[in-house]
């Protein structure tokens, strides 16, 4: 069984992140969609909001895909879950060049674990989680960028603020 993880700290979860789970849920035979947790970040949404709002999202593309937190190295997490692919989006020749690195970093560690990167639809290819953020702390129009179920949770973490 092909086990891929697609990594990230999905705060928010995008439309951008949306698309790389719905595009990689076709090429693993089962999907983990991994919450880095990562205690030097300023989140916006705690790791089990997170999880919440990606069970949600996920729900709408394939009742299968399995949500966890872990912290740590990545590829060890792989290692002890018997992962083989991590899956990456990218966006831009910035993105590739940090994937590269990290990719290759992980290659040495784990040789036996591929990484496959999917490059994002040219309507995501903007679209970051921090921009998200910002624009919506100036309560800009943020539901072309996530999902409504998203909008609406920013919109509630925002307001108690």
């Amino acid at each position: 069984m092909r086990i891929g993880i697609y990594p990230g700290s999905f705060d928010p979860l995008t439309y951008g992140h949306l698309d790389i789970i719905k595009r990689a849920v076709k090429i693993c035979d089962k999907l983990i969609v991994g919450v880095f947790v990562n205690s030097a970040k300023k989140e916006l949404f705690s790791q089990e909001e997170r999880e919440m709002i990606l069970r949600r999202c996920c729900s709408e593309i394939c009742p299968d895909i399995e949500i966890v937190s872990f912290h740590g190295l990545l590829i060890d997490f792989c290692k002890n879950n018997n992962i083989s692919c991590i899956i990456r989006g990218l966006r831009a020749v910035s993105d590739f060049e940090y994937e590269i690195t990290i990719a290759s970093l992980n290659r040495r560690l784990a040789p036996d674990i591929e990484t496959i990167f999917l490059m994002g639809k040219d309507e995501n290819l903007f679209i970051s989680s921090t921009l998200v953020k910002e624009i919506a702390t100036y309560n800009g129009n943020i539901s072309t960028l996530v999902h409504p179920y998203v909008v609406e949770k920013i919109h509630q973490k925002i307001s108690i603020s």
